[in-house]
């Protein structure tokens, strides 16, 4: 009985690997800390909020300006990567406006930025899959050379909408978990 309990509890670790929420507002796991950085810091005049609606999602709303050579807005929050050790994907749950945005990750003695954009359908649920090789390091907005991603040793998460995307925008996000 004590080798199938052991047997049972290796093949669970195999078929389910590790799963770690990141941000599930209805747990009121990940919902505090988060900021806010627009286009403002470099002259422009987008506007954003972040907030808790009625049904407890997180949602990233604003409008992006391109004036004043403008065009992003952000929010971010602090995240210690350490418990991602054995993750390889980023599942997001999202109800988007049509944009595309990114999902950005800091890791801890890189100047880079990593990003990886997902596109959103009007009004639709979408399960929002991300492998950590699809993040691309960036800096200031610029493509660089940079080491990849390397998960255990991000410091910080963040979406971002840009890329001269103009307009208001709306994002619902229930939650983001790794595996």
């Amino acid at each position: 009985m004590k080798h199938l309990i052991i047997i049972f509890l290796l093949f669970q670790t195999i078929i389910f690997p590790q799963n770690v929420i990141m941000l599930d507002p209805s747990k009121k796991i990940g919902i505090d800390n988060w900021g806010i950085v627009n286009d403002g810091v470099m002259g422009g005049i987008s506007q954003s909020n972040i907030y808790l609606n009625e049904e407890n999602n997180i949602i990233f709303a604003g409008n992006v300006s391109l004036e004043n050579n403008g065009g992003f807005a952000s929010i971010r929050r602090g995240f210690d990567g350490s418990q991602l050790k054995e993750s390889s994907v980023f599942l997001l749950r999202i109800k988007g406006d049509g944009n595309i945005y990114k999902f950005r990750l800091t890791m801890k003695g890189s100047y880079a930025n990593y990003s990886a954009d997902f596109k959103t359908t009007k009004d639709q649920w979408m399960n929002i899959e991300i492998p950590v090789e699809n993040f691309k390091p960036y800096y200031f907005g610029r493509s660089i050379r940079a080491p990849k991603l390397k998960a255990n040793k991000v410091n910080s998460m963040g979406i971002l909408i840009s890329d001269k995307q103009e307009g208001d925008f709306l994002l619902e996000i229930e939650y983001i978990k790794a595996f």
